[in-house]
């Protein structure tokens, strides 16, 4: 069965998640581009059989991937390569009121979070790939479905906000399974569920 990684992308020192309109969200994206940085993200991406989200995400990432210009991903803290990536491989928006999923290679799934889960483990290849917002981002920590954890945490401590881990009822051991620091003083953890296989 293929694994579910959850993939962080602005995560602070104190455990939030960089959400739209607040500062921490500000600072990450007034962080350098950094060549090392987008290669470790582009290969992340490429690993990922399916790209699975809330509805939030999937219509900002539906708004923007599909004809954006490379001015707009410079914007966006984007680039083409992250773009093709996210417009080729298939998709998967978790909604009970999404009317309709436009993006090409995307598909709604409008049952239970951990049963729509498993199904996807046992069929296709590659990585499950789920990405934030806060809520959605919670909601798999919460239901223990997440075999892997990326994190790029930052240098920052956000002091209010979304806390990736609040909720989580019961002890959990991680292995640490990679770090990599950039020049900018980024750094992206990869934590995985002992006896998970990547």
């Amino acid at each position: 069965m293929r694994p579910v990684v959850l993939q962080v992308f602005d995560y602070s020192l104190d455990g939030i998640i960089g959400e739209e309109g607040t500062e921490f969200y500000e600072f990450c994206r007034a962080v350098p581009d950094d060549p090392a940085y987008e290669a470790w993200l582009v290969g992340s991406l490429e690993r990922a059989g399916v790209h699975i989200m809330g509805r939030v995400t999937y219509e900002e990432m539906a708004r923007h991937f599909p004809t954006a210009s490379s001015a707009d991903h410079e914007r966006e803290g984007t680039t083409d390569a992250i773009a093709d990536v996210m417009n080729r491989t298939p998709k998967a928006v978790f909604s009970r009121t999404l009317p309709a999923a436009d993006w090409p290679e995307s598909t709604i799934l409008r049952g239970d979070t951990a049963e729509e889960i498993d199904a996807l483990r046992r069929c296709g290849t590659g990585e499950i790939l789920a990405h934030g917002g806060a809520s959605f981002a919670q909601s798999l920590a919460r239901l223990d479905v997440v075999d892997e954890y990326r994190l790029t945490v930052y240098p920052y401590l956000a002091g209010d906000g979304k806390r990736l881990f609040a909720g989580v009822g019961k002890p959990r051991h991680l292995e640490l399974v990679s770090s990599t620091a950039f020049a900018s003083g980024v750094l992206a953890l990869t934590y995985r569920r002992p006896g998970t296989r990547s």
